[in-house]
Parts: structure tokens; C-alpha cells; sequence
């Protein structure tokens, strides 16, 4: 996160996605035997084989701290509570086989103290709205993950496990650092990267390097062809990068997002989609050799943001939730392909209280908020700036 600049380099961390299993339900005892029943058409099974999925993203989630007091508003005084924050996107972000979130600060621990802006430590009941929203994964590769060292890493990873939210990015052991993130939707086994440009100046913690994945061209590569190895039919990179408060894409952005798209092995790309964080702005989508850029999404959710001159910036609460439909591969050997692109524009609504909003549906229901509209049309129209919709890129209705 950032209201004034920050100077930083990156560092990424990976977390491995465990099956679970169901129990079957126990069987009733009848004193006589029942009659054979006619076989029932809602039980028709449901089709063999792969089948297209939908997979959705979303920015930084940054809790400042007049977030962090909404929260407790929120909990009654008692604990906080963050799901009623993220209410307003629960049915976009619930309505995917597989969502992803943008994690940027660590954790505290449990009862405090949290801190907001330049330091950050959030309370830990924000995994569990994530989760409730409907979250399969979060990536925690950001300039603000060693903000409070290793133990902020592990407060983080520990209570995203405890919710079963998967992770990727941030590690507590070098093993854990070498593991992708592992989804599975529509009979695709998806592995997710992460990584960021820097750590605002805090040096890795000494004796383990691999707390947090840090931006490298070879690395991410190198990490994108082992998941392909171990499986992975698609895989998806996560990158906090960027210019902040800069509506176009940098050159390391564009030059990194040409080299992860352009690589081939046995051919196809390593990396299927990059999706970006940082600049707490939205970005560009760009498609680049079949491989979806979306460069930024923006903040998700944040409190009041301040761009490089001092001035309060709307455009900081303004962000896009990306979704991408995934169609299987109509012969053996080729990928996974992006049948339908979409972009749903998304809004902090400051309040008070502090709200995340469908942008698009907050417009409809009150068309005469003259800020929405401008907020929805901005988002449009970054969003589009760099040939999205003539590559088929259309913004959700």
C-alpha cells in the first residue's frame, strides 16, 4: 500500500493446496424391505471429463486504519468483522470456481495491536471474510510482507490455513517456499506464482532467503516449468509491481509481461495469465500472445489514499475485479484457452461506512450518484487503453 512513494524490491513464497474429504451420510434401518423406485432425473450425474471454469481476481487489499476501527464497528465492539466490507462483491466473487485476492499487509496477533499506514499489522479475522466471500487463494507477495519479519509471515499463513485459504508468495520454510499454490476447477489443476518487486528496504530475514518470492525473470520461469512438470495445466502469475499512481504500465511491466509471454516449452507459453498489483490504481488488460496481462487491478479495499503530491486520490478506492473463462483443450498437447474475457469495475465506497461495492450494479441502483459514474467510466476506460476490446475484452453487464 502507499499514500506517499515507496522504494522497494521483491521476494515470493508458495503454498501447496491439500485435498478434502467428505464423509458419507449414515444409512437409515426400515422394517420392511422398499420398493424398487423409478430412477430419479434430478440425479443425473454430472458430465465426465474437463469442462470450461470461470476464475476471477481482485486487488490489493490493503487495511488502513480507519478500515481496521470500521471492523469493529462492524463486530459490535467485540473483535472485527471485515465480511460485511466485502458484502457488496460476495456474488461475483462467490459465483466463480476459483477466486483469487491480493493480500498486501501481514497479520498481527490475536487482540493486537494493528497498526495501518506506513507499518502494517491487520487483524487476522480478515482471512476469514476473505474466505466467506468466497476466496480459494490469496497471494502475499508485497512490498509490506516483512513489515513485521517472519512472525508477521507466519501470524498470516497461519491463519489463512486455520480458514482453508490457500496461499502463495510468502513462506515459513524453504520447502514451503518451493511449492506452487495448487487449484483444481473444471478437471484443470491450476498453479498459482507470486512475487514482488521489492520489500520497501527491510532485508530478508537473516538465514531465509525464501520468506518472500522476489521478482526475477529467470526465477518466475524457472518456477512456472516445474508446476507445468508437476502437473500444472495452467499456470497463473501473480505480480506486485508497477509505477504507483500511474494509470500506464511501466517498462519492467511491459517488458516482463513480453518475456513471461513470449517463452515456450514444447510449444506453449510457461505462463497462461499475469495478474498485477501495486500501483493502487487500475491498470490495463492486454492480451500478448494468447497470455492475458491485466497490468493492475487497483486497491480493493483501502482507506482514504494519497498520491505522490499530498492530495487525497479517489482514483486509489477505484479498482476492476478481472474474470477469465478457461475452456479445455480441444486435442491432446494443446492449452487450456481463455474463451471469454470480462472485467467487473469495483468501488471502496468510503461512507461511512466503509463498503466495497459491484460498481456497475451500485450505478444501476443509484443512477444519480454522479461520483459512481465517473469512477465506472475512468475504470473503462484505463482498463481498455491498451487494446483490450478489439482482442475481446467486455466489461461484465
Amino acid at each position: 500500500m502507499m499514500r506517499l512513494p515507496c522504494r522497494e524490491i521483491l521476494t515470493a513464497a508458495t503454498a501447496l493446496l491439500l485435498p478434502l474429504t467428505g464423509c458419507g451420510a449414515p444409512q437409515a434401518r426400515q422394517a420392511v424391505p422398499s420398493p424398487p423406485r423409478e430412477p430419479s432425473s434430478a440425479a443425473t450425474p454430472a458430465p465426465a471429463g474437463p469442462r470450461a471454469f470461470t476464475l476471477v481476481a481482485t486487488g490489493d487489499v490493503l487495511p488502513h486504519t480507519e478500515i481496521i476501527q470500521q471492523a469493529k464497528e462492524d463486530a459490535g465492539g467485540s473483535g472485527y468483522d471485515f465480511t460485511r466490507m466485502l458484502a457488496g462483491v460476495k456474488p461475483v466473487i462467490g459465483a466463480a470456481d476459483l477466486a483469487i485476492c491480493h493480500m498486501e499487509t501481514v497479520y498481527g496477533a490475536d487482540g493486537g495491536p494493528f497498526t495501518g499506514y506506513p507499518s502494517f499489522k491487520s487483524p487476522p479475522q480478515v482471512a476469514r471474510a476473505l474466505k466467506d466471500a468466497g476466496y480459494t487463494s490469496c497471494d502475499t507477495a508485497s512490498n509490506h510482507t516483512l513489515d513485521d519479519g517472519p512472525d508477521g509471515i507466519r501470524r498470516t499463513l497461519d491463519a489463512m490455513d486455520a480458514v482453508g485459504l490457500l496461499h502463495t508468495g510468502s513462506a515459513r520454510s524453504a520447502d514451503e517456499a518451493g511449492r506452487p499454490a495448487l487449484l483444481t476447477a473444471g478437471g484443470a489443476t491450476v498453479a498459482q506464482l507470486a512475487y514482488t518487486y521489492g520489500t520497501n528496504g527491510i532485508p530478508l530475514p537473516k538465514g531465509q532467503p525464501w520468506a518472500v518470492n522476489l521478482i526475477d525473470r529467470e526465477r518466475i520461469l524457472t518456477d512456472a516449468r516445474a508446476a507445468r512438470e508437476q502437473g500444472a495445466d495452467i499456470v497463473v502469475v501473480s505480480l506486485h509491481w508497477g509505477t504507483e499512481w500511474q494509470d500506464t504500465p511501466d517498462e519492467q511491466q511491459l517488458t516482463l509481461a513480453r518475456d513471461l509471454a513470449a517463452e515456450q516449452s514444447p510449444g506453449r507459453p510457461d505462463v497462461d495469465l499475469i495478474l498485477g498489483t501495486h500501483a493502487h490504481i487500475p491498470q490495463a488488460y492486454e492480451k500478448i500472445n494468447d497470455t492475458w496481462t491485466v497490468y493492475g487491478m487497483g486497491d480493493q479495499l483501502a482507506g482514504h489514499m494519497f498520491n505522490h503530491t499530498g492530495a487525497e486520490d479517489p482514483r486509489g478506492n477505484w479498482s476492476s475485479i478481472a474474470r477469465f473463462t478457461f475452456s479445455p483443450p480441444t486435442r491432446p498437447g494443446q492449452r487450456w484457452a481463455v474463451t471469454r474475457a470480462e472485467f467487473v469495475p469495483q468501488l471502496t465506497d468510503l461512507g461511512p461506512p466503509y463498503r466495497v461495492l459491484d460498481l456497475t450494479e451500485a450505478v444501476r441502483r443509484d443512477p444519480g450518484r454522479g461520483d459512481y459514474a465517473r469512477a465506472l467510466d475512468h475504470i473503462r476506460s484505463v482498463v481498455l487503453s491498451r487494446g483490450g476490446a478489439s482482442a475481446g475484452l467486455t466489461m461484465a453487464p
